[in-house]
């Protein structure tokens, strides 16, 4: 990688950041405040479920596997779904 960048490929309104601008630089909290920080330590991701949903492994013929992946999105779920309205009309 070259030590200077090409003229051409540079953007005016981003410059290139230089050793001035991470002399700068501070740490988040320290930065955008305490309260940032509280908001940021909330939000982690997915809300916990009481039961999640347990991996498992399955083999299945390659048409049925290649079907239910032909339906999109959330096949597994709609999967799920099938096998659980099995199980409560008692047909599984």
């Amino acid at each position: 990688m070259p030590k200077r960048p090409n003229r051409e490929n540079t953007d005016a309104e981003s410059p290139e950041l230089d050793d001035a601008f991470f002399a700068r630089a501070r740490p988040a909290g320290e930065a955008l405040g305490p309260a940032f920080l509280i908001k940021a330590k909330r939000t982690p991701g997915r809300p916990k479920v009481e039961e999640p949903k347990r991996p498992v492994s399955i083999r299945l013929r390659p048409e049925v596997l290649d079907h239910l992946r032909s339906t999109g999105a959330g096949w597994q779920t709609r999967v799920d779904d099938a096998l659980a309205k099995l199980i409560n009309e008692g047909r599984l």
